[in-house]
Parts: structure tokens; sequence; C-alpha cells
């Protein structure tokens, strides 16, 4: 593979050449989860108070949501963690102290940040603008901007409230809604579950399919009442009652499922392979990525290890996380249907198992993905083009996605479209693939994966 890394004040390599691996063996440790890292950070900037974030994912994103908590008036103390993943200090005035900021608070590339800070200051008696990178002002905000203003919150945004930047002005006490969400978001749910936390009433947020779970998980470690109940119809409510303090406490993040997607792949398509991965997230909102290529028939082995355990002041909390060790193997793989609701909880995993359904026999379909075209790129349209270029067989018919397998890999240029999850699945495909595979734009990957294609380079044996 050639070097991805930039002299000492140069660019970022416009591309990297990854070459077919004969073997792929060794134990990888993940970057801290992302979605828990950003929660952890905001949750501590609303807590009066020390608290600290052990193992926390080392990305841009992360690195994004620590600014803006800095820069709403916690002090962030970033320190050395395991492996791929860094410690966080972060002493905060509480929620009631809070300031307003004299520019911009800058999002860079992270949906979630914007989104779930949005909800943050719905609540908060100060006027701040969220904005972030040419990415980032494409990616669609009317989908809270909607509940938030429902609420009570003054949100305003560019392209008649479509697009970001979006500035909140914010209002104390909110008005408590009972909303349905239109669309399954984990992000949607948890800015309105976040600007809960100071309406004058009990908020209800109602999903028609289960979203990922952790900001649900992560109040109730914090002493907020939050409750998830069945709605009768496969879905669920989820409530939240305002006028709760955060409380500030010591947290461990689990390794990040989606990361440990690259590699499950990687080696179930492998025909000789064996990878260990320690201490994954398993939580039951995020494993579907594991019960799918299980269900296609990967060789992957669960240890269970512990829960992701936090400490408060006065003695041990847990915030409810299962984390597990995985070994996956060689594997031959078999076409699956998934549906819409398997699509919302491993949405961000489909470009590589997008991948790993061109090794499979027999025709995949997937349904209803078209919640991947408001990613950091047009997820479908850049999936279908990088395996086309590499020789898969895959077809795009509106939200629905096609893949006839096995197909035999060649080498061949490929764009990330400034995508993280697209640098990383053509990267994976390049081990498998005949000849040279080109991944134009791999620098994105360090949004997730600061670490990846170093860690590409250690276990092809």
């Amino acid at each position: 593979m050639d070097v991805l890394a930039a002299p000492p004040g140069g660019a970022p390599a416009a591309s990297v050449t990854v070459l077919p691996a004969a073997q792929l063996r060794g134990e990888l440790r993940l970057p801290g989860d992302k979605s828990i890292s950003h929660r952890a950070l905001m949750l501590a900037l609303l807590a009066e108070g020390e608290s600290r974030i052990r193992d926390a994912g080392d990305g841009a994103d992360v690195r994004s949501t620590a600014g803006v908590v800095a820069a709403l008036g916690a002090a962030v103390e970033r320190l050395p963690g395991n492996g791929g993943s860094v410690d966080y200090r972060v002493v905060s005035p509480g929620d009631e102290a809070l300031r307003a900021p004299a520019v911009a608070l800058d999002c860079g590339n992270s949906g979630t940040s914007l989104r779930l800070f949005a909800g943050i200051l719905a609540g908060l008696p100060l006027t701040a603008v969220l904005d972030g990178d040419a990415s980032l002002r494409g990616r669609p905000v009317a989908r809270i901007i909607e509940p938030l203003r429902a609420m009570g919150a003054t949100l305003e945004a560019r392209d008649h409230d479509s697009h970001p930047p979006v500035t909140v002005t914010g209002r104390r006490p909110l008005r408590p809604i009972d909303w349905t969400t239109p669309v399954p978001s984990a992000q949607v749910k948890s800015a309105i579950l976040l600007a809960g936390l100071r309406a004058g009433g009990t908020t209800r947020v109602h999903e028609r399919v289960a979203t990922r779970d952790h900001s649900e998980r992560m109040l109730r470690a914090r002493g907020v009442a939050v409750r998830s109940l069945p709605d009768g119809a496969g879905g669920a409510v989820i409530e939240i009652d305002g006028g709760t303090t955060v409380q500030a406490m010591e947290q461990r993040v689990p390794g990040d499922p989606s990361a440990a997607a690259f590699w499950l792949v990687a080696a179930a398509v492998h025909p000789d392979a064996e990878l260990g991965i320690r201490n994954v997230g398993v939580n039951p909102t995020r494993r579907a990525v594991i019960d799918l290529l299980a269900r296609m028939g990967a060789d992957i082995e669960e240890r269970s290890t512990t829960q992701g355990v936090g400490h408060d002041r006065d003695g041990p909390g847990d915030v409810g996380e299962p984390v597990a060790d995985l070994v996956v193997r060689s594997s031959s793989l078999e076409a699956v249907d998934i549906g819409p609701a398997e699509v919302a909880a491993a949405i961000d995993e489909i470009p590589v198992l997008c991948l790993a359904a061109t090794q499979a026999r027999g025709r995949t379909t997937i349904r209803g993905a078209g919640e991947l075209r408001h990613k950091e790129s047009d997820r479908l349209a850049g999936i279908a083009a990088g395996l086309r270029a590499l020789g898969a067989r895959i077809e795009i018919d509106g939200d629905d996605i096609t893949i006839d397998g096995p197909a035999r890999l060649t080498g061949a240029p490929t764009d990330s479209l400034d995508d993280h999850r697209l640098a990383m699945t053509f990267a994976i495909a390049g081990l498998i693939a005949a000849g040279r595979t080109n991944v134009g734009r791999p620098a994105s990957a360090a949004i997730s994966y600061p670490g990846f294609f170093s860690d590409l380079e250690r276990i092809r044996a």
C-alpha cells in the first residue's frame, strides 16, 4: 500500500493504493464508539463539575464536538488513551452558567454534532450559530428545526430552513411535545430528548422503527428519568421528564461497532483470514451488522466481556453498554434480503455490507436505503460507482439496492467522495481485488477512524 501520510506541513495524499493481501491476521483495538463519544462530551457539558471520558474516539467528528463543548464554556482536556482512543477530562459550570459563543460553533463534518447541539441550545437562554464544512452545509436540518420550534425555540437556517448554518435562540422552559419521527433517526430523537431536559413536563418521541439508544442509556446513568415503552405496533415511545439535573460521572467508551464492521467484512470475504477485535460495543440497537453478517454465513465468534462501566463520585455506576471480543474467520457467504427496519439499524454499515454482498452467492436486496443519500455524500451513488468500477454487479432502483454475487473484483480507481465510510469500504475491497485498487481522497477516513490505514497494513500478514 502506498504511504497515506503527507510530508510535514504538506497536504493529505490525493489517493492511496491498496494491493491484495495473501493473508489477514492479527488483533485490533478499535477507536472508541463515535456515537457514544459525542454524547458523553455533550452530557459532560450539561453536568456541573468534572466528568471523565475514557477511551473516546479520536476522529475529526469527535474533536469537533469537543471544540463546541469548550466554546460553550467548559474546560476540555484531551489526554492520551489506549490504542487509537483518547481520554477527555471535562469541567463544566453546568448548563445554568454556559455562555453564548462569540463566533459560530464549528461542527466540522459532523451531523451528529450539529443536530444534537441544536437540541441542547434550544433549552439554553442564549443565541448561537451551528455551522460546518461544505459537506455538512449540504445536510438536511428541517427534521430537527420543526420539533424544536414546536417546543418554543427559535431556529433559522439557509435555503428556507433546509441547510446549515443554523441559528438557534433558546428559551426556558421549553414546551413538552409528543412527536413522531417520520424517518428513523437517532439524531433527531436525541435532539428532542436533549431539549426535553429543559421542558416543563414530559416530552415523548414515537419511533416506528427503533434506533440506537445510547442517549437514553447515558441519560439514565446520569440521573435523568427516561422511559422506553413499546407502542404495540413494533415501535417504541421514549419519554423524558423535564427539569432533571444531569450528573457528572466517569464513563469508559467501548470500541466502535461501525469501525469493527470493516474488519468483520474483510475477514469474512478474504480466503485466508482470522482477525480478533477487542472490546467491541454490542448494544442491541447497534449490532445489526454483526447479526446480518452471521445470517449471511460469516464465521463470527462472540465472547461477552463486561458492561461499559462508569464511576460517579460516590461509587460505581453502569451505563449499560454491553461489550464483547469478536473473532472472525474466512467464510462462505450467502445472499440475504435486508429490509427497511434492518437498514435503519445498520445505516452506517450498509456500504461495507454491499461489499460483503458482492462476494455472497445469489442476489442480495437492500430495501429502503434512501437515507444514505443524505450522509457525508450520496452514499447510494458513491457505493454503486465504486463497486461497479471494481467489477461488482450492483444496481440502484430508487431507494433499493440489488447486488448479484459472487463477483471477481479487479483493482481500479475509486472515489471516496470525501466520505469516510466509502474510503474504508473501497480500501477493504482492495484486499481481495486482483491488482491495484486506488482509493481517491482517503484522508476522509480520519473523520471516524484516524488509524484505519495503519491497522490495514498491520493485519495483512
